[in-house]
């Protein structure tokens, strides 16, 4: 069976025949930067279930940010733009599988052989949006001279460029201004994007009037994207599914139920864009704060919460960790009775949240290793769990069971020594593994726990250095209660205690 995606139309159904043959004739009212699996299982797959229920009528022009990206691009282009989306994973407590056939894409092309044809874009009366998913070092400055006739490599710089040739052909017409909406992980993400872009005019020598064009007549939008993208699957279940289609396609991509699009942006947009409207659990929002406190703080929290202590127990993926009997609990119990009373939002929302989150942990289709996301955990604790720690500090009141065993058992993974092939610890247990983050904050926790040993320093006065470590938690946290100390070291006691007994 060699038939591939676009030569298999007879097989479709008649809604699929007919979006597919619209797609070609609409008008290109999106570029999208960014060919990958992301964008395609979560924006591509928005505008499809838009155009699926008759809301939406345009196409979208995709190309790739990056030289390297040029044969995806090509795979992409040779089956029309014409792509599989399996959705699968645990939907209120359910497994579920369904296949769209994805046809958004008015045009896919290689910007960097096609140079002319992505300036010509800028001149399109029909396009209104720009997306982008670059990673977040695409979504940086980076000086770049400006050559005629040669493109630009930097995503920011393509489109200063870009929106400068649109406001020359337009006579600078305010109407024709652009919404950008940048989906790459970094907050506050459309701010950093408009300051690229005006660096760049800046540097280009482009004129004032532009600059103001540009800040008055076109909008850089933050937003927070949340969806798992896991991509091409496996070959075995890839073989499966064409046997069962009745073709290939080189660019399946796979994707979980859960979706989130929270842009801080009047719900205006919805004129564009109208994603609500379709069903879809995107929302305009005044303040994209909350949005990204609460996955921070919850969903990344519990990742941080779960992952030093699973290791040492001898767990390798999430979803074993959150099935274990003793460990799950303990992760649930502490997001619901500890982080979420710590936040300032409604808690009957932040719990409904956390249901979903711990629905996505159990998707038995992604395989989540510890040992990824374990990588700069001392970071992350600061940023995700300490807050909620502090929190209770601050109001006088003892640190919860819960964090306090998340902290102990992050100090506990980070009980390592400098190995030929890495900083490694000891699980409970005694097997090694071996610990991933900044090197300077890796040499001086095993420069501790080294001292510590060779002195034969008791546990407590350990974990008070740790603790007075400024520089990795921003601030001393010995200081701030001084009972801690004998608190996380009964902590870790308890911990190989049992893990022994």
């Amino acid at each position: 069976m060699n038939t591939t995606i676009h030569r298999r139309i007879e097989k479709w159904t008649e809604q699929q025949k007919q979006l597919h043959q619209q797609t070609a004739q609409l008008p290109i009212k999106v570029l999208q930067i960014g060919e990958g699996n992301f964008l395609r299982g979560f924006f591509d797959w928005m505008i499809h279930s838009c155009r699926q229920q008759g809301l939406y009528e345009g196409a979208i022009a995709v190309t790739q940010p990056r030289i390297s990206g040029k044969p995806k691009i090509d795979a992409l282009a040779a089956q029309e733009g014409v792509y599989s989306l399996v959705i699968r994973g645990l939907e209120n407590g359910i497994n579920v599988e369904r296949r769209e056939i994805i046809s958004v894409f008015g045009e896919v092309f290689d910007p960097y052989s096609q140079w002319n044809k992505f300036l010509e874009l800028a001149k399109s009366e029909s396009l209104e949006v720009v997306v982008s998913n670059t990673t977040e070092a695409g979504l940086v400055y980076k000086p770049e001279a400006l050559k005629e006739n040669e493109p630009i490599h930097s995503y920011p710089g393509k489109l200063t460029k870009l929106l400068f040739e649109r406001y020359t052909f337009f006579n600078g017409d305010p109407s024709k201004g652009l919404v950008c909406l940048p989906c790459e992980l970094l907050e506050r993400n459309g701010d950093r994007l408009r300051e690229c872009v005006l660096q760049y005019s800046e540097d280009w020598g482009y004129p004032d009037a532009f600059k103001k064009w540009i800040l008055e007549h076109n909008q850089f939008l933050n937003s927070l994207v949340d969806r798992i993208v896991t991509g091409y699957p496996d070959d075995e279940q890839a073989f499966k599914w064409f046997e069962e289609w009745g073709y290939k396609d080189g660019q399946l991509t796979t994707a979980e139920p859960y979706h989130l699009w929270a842009i801080e942006a009047d719900a205006d947009l919805e004129r564009l864009l109208p994603l609500q409207k379709a069903g879809l659990n995107v929302h305009w929002v005044e303040d994209l704060k909350p949005y990204q406190t609460r996955k921070v703080r919850i969903l990344n929290g519990a990742h941080t919460l779960m992952t030093p202590i699973g290791i040492l127990h001898g767990m390798e993926q999430v979803r074993q960790t959150i099935e274990h009997e003793q460990l799950g609990a303990f992760v649930k119990e502490t997001v619901e009775r500890e982080i979420i009373p710590a936040l300032p939002m409604g808690q009957e929302e932040l719990c409904k949240y956390a249901t979903e989150v711990y629905e996505r942990f159990l998707n038995p289709f992604i395989r989540h290793r510890l040992s990824d996301i374990a990588m700069n955990s001392l970071s992350k604790f600061t940023t995700r769990l300490l807050p909620s720690l502090l929190y209770y500090i601050e109001r006088g009141e003892k640190v919860p069971q819960g964090l306090l065993k998340g902290f102990a058992g992050l100090l506990r993974y980070y009980k390592v020594e400098q190995t030929a092939e890495g900083y490694a610890g000891k699980t409970l247990k005694g097997e090694s593994y071996l610990v991933r983050d900044d090197e300077t904050m890796l040499a001086k926790v095993a420069g501790i726990w080294r001292e510590a040993a060779g002195s034969k320093q008791p546990l407590g006065e350990t974990i008070a250095l740790l603790l007075a470590a400024s520089d990795i938690w921003g601030c001393n946290v010995a200081e701030l209660r001084p009972a801690l100390t004998a608190e996380l070291k009964q902590a870790i006691v308890e911990m190989e205690r049992a893990a022994n007994e």
